[in-house]
């Protein structure tokens, strides 16, 4: 496994479906379509590839009649720009009610990689919950079902898998978005080996390079990252202050992009799901999905003006 890590260190500037369709099948390794210019790379379970630049709904899509107007532009945008990952959860309000009407208006669903979770506390509400989530989002299965930080997670957990090899879910999951869970964290990714962990990280608040991330690389899962602009703290601490010098090196023209190049730029990185319910962010967002990442200099230099 030490290998593995030295690899992927050495290679750190490297860069679903209908209602009817057929249930996944465990040798599927198809990649996701994605734009020219978008980057992608591989799940380690499978080895299909997926756009670096995902989307999450946290927040952003949970919104009356009303505030779902721009919210169609931001999900055009999303697929047209060559992304396809987006993330949700039964506990983000209406958000999966919101995604699922989107989807089925623009005909989106077989060009999403949809992520959904599981946050319940015995195995019948967990059942209850999934049934009731695809139905929001209008679909029969989903590509990744994550355990939702880490709620009764041996139980859930159990239950992805069965639904996985039942042809529902694809991948299975564990999600936290605090670093004072990041050390269990690691110790269940060691032990179970899930597809997907996601977790949150940012140039600001990098404690998951610590064990999570290692943990992850070492042990052939995917890593999703939540909150790459920490909650918007990012953005108050560089207002006013111009890029970097290197910044068009690597295709950078916003602090968004920088951040999520960060991001990016850690090896064991899969992809970023940035939130908004903004056409032009989003189209911003996406930007961060192309061209180079960032070097070691780079990101220490980063790493200093935060630390």
């Amino acid at each position: 496994m030490a290998n593995r890590r030295e690899f992927l260190s050495a290679t750190v500037a490297i860069a679903a479906a209908a209602a009817m369709r057929p249930a996944f099948a465990l040798s599927d390794t198809t990649s996701t379509p994605a734009a020219a210019g978008m980057s992608r790379r591989a799940i380690p379970s499978t080895g299909e590839k997926i756009p670096v630049i995902g989307m999450g709904t946290s927040g952003s899509f949970e919104v009356d009649l009303a505030g779902r107007e721009p919210l169609r532009e931001v999900l055009r945008r999303f697929v047209a720009g060559g992304a396809s990952v987006i993330d949700t959860s039964p506990n983000y309000s209406n958000a999966e009610d919101v995604l699922g009407d989107l989807m089925a208006e623009l005909d989106l669903r077989d060009q999403v990689f949809l992520a959904t979770k599981l946050a319940a506390d015995n195995r019948a509400a967990g059942e209850a919950q999934f049934a009731d989530s695809l139905r929001r989002l209008r679909t029969d299965k989903v590509e990744l079902l994550a355990v939702h930080n880490l709620r009764d997670w041996k139980t859930q957990l159990a239950l992805a898998r069965e639904l996985k090899a039942q042809g529902k879910v694809k991948y299975v999951g564990l999600t936290h978005f605090r670093d004072d869970s990041h050390d269990t964290l690691a110790d269940i990714i060691a032990v179970e080996k899930p597809d997907f962990v996601q977790v949150n990280y940012a140039v600001g608040a990098p404690n998951a390079e610590k064990r999570v991330l290692p943990t992850a690389a070492d042990n052939g899962v995917a890593v999703m990252v939540n909150r790459a602009f920490d909650d918007g703290k990012l953005f108050s601490r560089v207002s006013g202050q111009p890029l970097p010098g290197w910044a068009a090196e690597v295709g950078v023209t916003s602090w968004a992009q920088m951040f999520l190049k960060f991001a990016l730029s850690h090896p064991a990185v899969t992809v970023v799901i940035p939130a908004t319910g903004k056409p032009h962010r989003q189209s911003d967002n996406l930007r961060a999905g192309s061209a180079a990442t960032l070097d070691a200099a780079q990101r220490a230099e980063l790493t200093a003006m935060f630390a």
